[in-house]
């Protein structure tokens, strides 16, 4: 019986798979939009028609997307707790429908930002509700990795439409960027029609009390012949039945008021931190502008030049979706911010070394490399070894952790918060980065950089390891870690085997689970 029930419980790795890479078309939305901007920003044809926009000009063009995120992942939580993870995401599928329509069809700049406010509402629903529920179908052992594959979808959506872009870029007339901008809605209707034979989250249908729904659905997700009997099904079921009566009827508050706790808060507060400083490490220089930074470099075929980054954002997701469960959390996060400020430590070096004032007015940078073309390479390195650490670590991991450190009752409305904070910072940074460029150029990456020694200490001092404990298990790691010393208390520790051990006492008959009839 041992062996059947570890074939059957393999095959939870498969459908999980299938699953979560077909979800994770809703986040590569989110590559699509900043290659839509970032491989058009060269471009004479988008530079014509727009009038040459610069400055914070561009700035709100670019920051229109994170603004419309921003607002919807404010009410993200809520509408995810309401009608369901499904039904809330494919609503947002349909606004970003809705918005790549009014891109590619805008006449000026107000239709053209109209239009990535409406997308930008798609975003921040699906970016909080996606990790969600992957979080909330994983199997523990595996919870890191089937999340990442949301930053893989990231990075190759990015690469993709950077190609699309830079294919069409040859075509001389507006076509050049109409095109790839009405191409986006394709991922999102395909999302649209394949989530109705997605299943509900169990832990979803468990906060609503449909019990025998939890337990059809765990038996779909985890075996091959939807086995309700199979003793890790009902180990997770049991686990799962626990802590939402626990968190439902002894706690039963699901109010703003109870995700400030005392008890909530300090786990509330690191999903936020954790994601403001994904933002905060300079990625969305290199994402955003990478254009006008070889162009400060001096190089001369910026668009060719900037896909190797794009390249290397795939391939580095990779290794952090194969062993990111291996690796911890906390020292994927402690080595990407250490290496990412290094590389742009390096970057401003160079600048500030060999760099000098544009001569050419009216020009996204005043401070140009000029005649070292050794130089011009070791920046383009730096950008791509940047990128390349934060898709390694950062990249999957601020997403993963914000999902997995708060219990059922609170989660989806911390993880919108979470979400609305890396909006709230992406807006930011991709309306003042041109400015910063312009201003004080080659400071700007002594600015981030010191900005990934902060969150290099942020990260040593306050969040403790998570990787392959359960979810159910985080009040246990947050609430014991407390009473010690911070730099003892969080520490990688060994995970438990309680799951395993609660399996095994139900295989030798040991624990009865009844699932009881759906109420509440």
């Amino acid at each position: 019986m041992a062996a059947t029930a570890n074939r059957q419980w393999y095959f939870r790795f498969v459908n999980v798979y299938t699953i979560s890479a077909f979800l994770s078309l809703g986040v590569a939305l989110i590559g699509f939009d900043i290659s839509s901007m970032s491989g058009v920003l060269g471009t004479h044809q988008y530079q014509d028609f727009y009038g040459n926009p610069l400055g914070a000009r561009q700035g709100a063009i670019t920051g229109a997307m994170a603004a419309g995120s921003f607002v919807s992942a404010l009410f993200a939580g809520s509408l995810g707790d309401q009608f369901g993870r499904k039904i809330t995401m494919q609503a947002g599928l349909l606004l970003w429908c809705i918005g790549s329509v009014v891109q590619s069809t805008s006449n000026g700049v107000a239709m053209l930002v109209a239009g990535r406010v409406i997308s930008g509402l798609c975003i921040g629903l699906t970016a909080s509700l996606i990790p969600t529920y992957q979080s909330e179908i994983a199997p523990h052992k595996i919870r890191g990795r089937i999340v990442s594959f949301q930053s893989l979808a990231g990075a190759m959506g990015i690469m993709i439409q950077y190609f699309i872009q830079y294919g069409c870029s040859f075509i001389n007339s507006e076509a050049a960027f109409r095109v790839p901008w009405a191409i986006q809605a394709g991922p999102a209707v395909i999302l649209f029609v394949g989530l109705f034979w997605f299943p509900r989250s169990p832990r979803w249908l468990a906060s609503k009390g449909r019990w025998e729904e939890v337990l059809r659905v765990l038996a779909r997700l985890r075996t091959a012949n939807n086995d309700v009997n199979n003793p890790f099904v009902l180990a997770e079921y049991k686990e799962i039945e626990d802590r939402v009566r626990l968190d439902l009827l002894e706690v039963p508050s699901n109010s703003i008021r109870d995700l400030f706790s005392p008890k909530m808060r300090r786990r509330v507060f690191l999903g936020m931190a954790i994601q403001i400083w994904s933002q905060l490490t300079g990625i969305n220089i290199m994402m955003y502008y990478i254009v006008y930074i070889l162009e400060s470099a001096g190089i001369r075929n910026v668009l060719l030049a900037s896909s190797a980054q794009y390249i290397i954002n795939v391939v580095m997701t990779i290794p952090a979706i194969m062993w990111v469960d291996k690796w911890g959390r906390r020292p994927t996060l402690l080595v990407g911010a250490v290496s990412m400020a290094f590389w742009l430590f390096l970057i401003g070096g160079l600048l500030m070394a060999y760099g000098e004032p544009n001569p050419i007015p009216n020009q996204p940078t005043t401070w140009i490399v000029v005649d070292h073309p050794a130089v011009s390479r070791a920046i383009l390195a730096g950008s791509c070894l940047t990128v390349g650490s934060f898709a390694i670590s950062w990249g999957p991991v601020s997403w993963i952790y914000q999902a997995e450190v708060v219990p059922l009752r609170v989660r989806a409305r911390s993880v919108a918060l979470s979400t609305a904070s890396n909006w709230a910072f992406n807006f930011v940074l991709a309306v003042f980065v041109p400015l910063l460029l312009r201003s004080i150029s080659w400071v700007m990456f002594f600015l981030f950089g010191s900005f990934n020694i902060a969150a290099f200490i942020h990260v040593w001092v306050a969040a403790p390891e998570t990787k392959q404990r359960t979810l159910e298990e985080m009040d246990e790691i947050f609430e014991h870690g407390e009473q010690k010393p911070l730099w003892k208390s969080f520490t990688a520790t060994r995970p438990t085997n309680k799951f395993d051990m609660l399996a095994k006492d139900i295989e030798m008959g040991k624990l009865i689970v009844h699932p009881p009839v759906s109420t509440f």
